[in-house]
């Protein structure tokens, strides 16, 4: 279904009006959206916009991160420290931890 609030322009509207249409873009925070034949083939998007973006993504990441985590504690699977150590250092080689 269309995004009726897109900034749809031709490419060709873009190549010749490339600093209105940036004007446009960075005036509204919204990306636009170019078209060739009809159809959207690219998105141009203001660097700050771009980087949001990329912090958001970052921040969903780490959330589904911590949800698995507490998935996995919540259904029993977790393996004590003391297990962890012995078994990281033994794969590696290295000596136990004097304490």
């Amino acid at each position: 279904m269309p995004n009726p609030s897109k900034e749809l322009h031709s490419l060709t509207e873009f190549k010749r009006n490339t600093g209105n249409l940036l004007s446009l873009m960075r005036g509204s925070g919204n990306p636009l959206h170019l078209t060739i034949k009809g159809k959207t083939e690219i998105v141009v998007q203001d660097a700050a916009s771009y980087q949001q973006l990329l912090d958001r993504v970052d921040e969903l990441e780490a959330l589904d991160g911590i949800q698995q985590g507490l998935a996995d504690v919540q259904a029993g699977r977790i393996t004590p420290l003391n297990q962890f150590e012995s078994e990281f250092r033994a794969k590696r080689g290295l000596p136990s931890r004097s304490i």
